[in-house]
């Protein structure tokens, strides 16, 4: 990257990181770069949960489950197993070895923390496996994994300590038959009749993919769809496409107990109905590590939820102690916990800093299909019409999708009225994930619905549909 001269007060600023998941990492990774001494103090390993035990393993799973689903759908494009005529049930005897799935991610997941490990240590930084926690606004007391305890002194600390699955008192995980999203990948074969807890993010991914490796499927939602909050044409489009494939959501349903019967486990409701299955997973939020950091000794405001309180560049209520990642609760995305790291080290060593814009950011739900959404949504321009506009498509009458044998799934873009600028969109469809990033671009820079559609889209293809859909929306001057 080149030596990059830091104006700050300090020569060489020291700074301490507690937490190596994307929001401590990256932070690291930058702060080095510009010159200060970094330590990074981690009990787990290098990634954090969000490539340990949370986003790597669980979306390599989903890997293997899509491809399941697409072989499974298959026969409309004529493709189907030797020996089967693929108009029976022969197209879905496919099976999958969770072994070896699970094999697979938690190998990936080794070896994606065992590359960030030694690109901190290429450049320079300090690592510490141990725990930490403040005794001053600028001390950390460190207490290592083979019993040593000392004191690091630092001019900034960047709390980045992540969350961990909540539980339920009357549903204990024992890694047996009741799991939570860490032990999940302990499981040796598919689970015969799953039921899922919770239909957030998490619950709905896990769902999704376990039905698409061929599980019986029950997720319990205590809402009125699955995904609240999420975009409710999105979440009816999943739950038709659950529906279809045969995954029972029981909604406005709140399980009050989940007890292991030895042989299975039985999970009673709140209004007394009992469900049968074979294998539960808990997928009921998360609470934030922030308990033994010292916070309350220093000074460091925690909200109701236990997250720490930060502003728009990462800053506690205490000078020189930053904090990224699921511990803020301002997003649980690591894209979001990475670029609040970094912001952080900007503001910390006199960088230029762009605050953080909730508002620009992209998150993906890997459901099959996926769930991409970006800036205001559907609330927003219900709220507000006289503002906000929107033009959907659906992908069944994009020709590519037409070749793919895609059916579920649309665009949709939000503008402002009147001028065209692009507010936000929603994308739901194969590979998501990568169809929101070029409406994001437009939301982050301020372009316009005829920005979209004046630039060229290849035909036949699914981003043809962003074009489309910015092109009803064109204001005519």
């Amino acid at each position: 990257m080149g030596d990059v001269s830091v104006q700050t007060e300090f020569a060489n600023p020291k700074l301490v990181v507690i937490g190596g998941g994307p929001g401590g990492y990256e932070a690291a990774l930058v702060a080095s770069s510009l010159g200060a001494e970094v330590t990074v103090i981690e009990q787990q390993g290098m990634g954090g949960s969000a490539v340990l035990t949370d986003v790597v393993p669980s979306k390599t799973l989903i890997a293997s489950a899509d491809t399941m689903n697409r072989f499974a759908e298959a026969k409309d494009l004529g493709v189907h197993i030797v020996g089967g005529s693929g108009d029976g049930d022969e197209i879905n005897q496919l099976s999958v070895d969770l072994e070896k799935v699970n094999t697979r991610l938690l190998r990936l997941a080794a070896t994606q923390s065992r590359d960030i490990k030694r690109g901190l240590e290429r450049q320079g930084v300090h690592l510490v496996k141990g725990h930490g926690r403040l005794t001053s606004s600028n001390t950390v007391h460190v207490e290592t994994d083979e019993g040593l305890e000392y004191d690091l002194e630092a001019q900034f600390v960047l709390l980045a300590v992540g969350a961990y699955p909540r539980e339920l008192d009357t549903a204990k995980p024992d890694g047996e038959r009741i799991f939570n999203w860490k032990q999940v990948y302990q499981m040796r074969e598919i689970p015969e009749k799953l039921i899922v807890v919770g239909s957030g993010v998490t619950g709905a991914e896990f769902a999704s993919a376990y039905n698409g490796l061929g599980s019986d499927v029950t997720l319990i939602s205590s809402r009125d769809q699955v995904l609240p909050g999420e975009d409710s044409d999105a979440a009816a489009v999943l739950e038709n496409v659950f529906e279809r494939r045969g995954l029972t959501v029981l909604s406005r349903s709140r399980a009050d107990s989940v007890e292991n019967t030895g042989d299975g486990v039985l999970v009673t409701l709140a209004d007394g109905r009992k469900v049968q299955g074979s294998h539960c997973l808990l997928a009921v939020g998360s609470i934030p590590h922030t308990t033994d950091l010292g916070l309350e000794e220093v000074g460091v405001v925690t909200n109701k939820s236990g997250h720490i309180v930060v502003d728009a560049v990462s800053r506690t209520t205490v000078p020189g102690i930053y904090a990224a990642g699921d511990c803020t609760g301002v997003l649980p995305l690591a894209s979001v916990a990475a670029m609040q790291g970094r912001i952080a080290v900007a503001h910390q060593l006199g960088d230029a800093v762009r605050p953080l814009r909730t508002d620009q950011v992209a998150s993906n739900i890997f459901t099959s299909p996926e769930i991409a959404s970006v800036g205001v949504g559907q609330k927003d321009a219900k709220s507000d019409p006289s503002v906000i506009e929107y033009a959907a498509l659906q992908l069944s009458t994009n020709p590519r999708a037409k070749m793919m044998a895609v059916d579920d799934g649309f665009v949709k873009i939000f503008a402002r009225r009147g001028t065209g600028t692009v507010m936000g969109g929603v994308v739901v469809g194969p590979r998501a994930s990568e169809l929101i990033y070029p409406i994001a671009l437009a939301v982050t820079h301020n372009l316009s619905v005829d920005d979209l559609a004046d630039t060229f889209a290849v035909y036949p293809s699914l981003s043809g549909s962003i074009s489309e859909a910015a092109r009803r929306l064109h204001v005519h001057h």
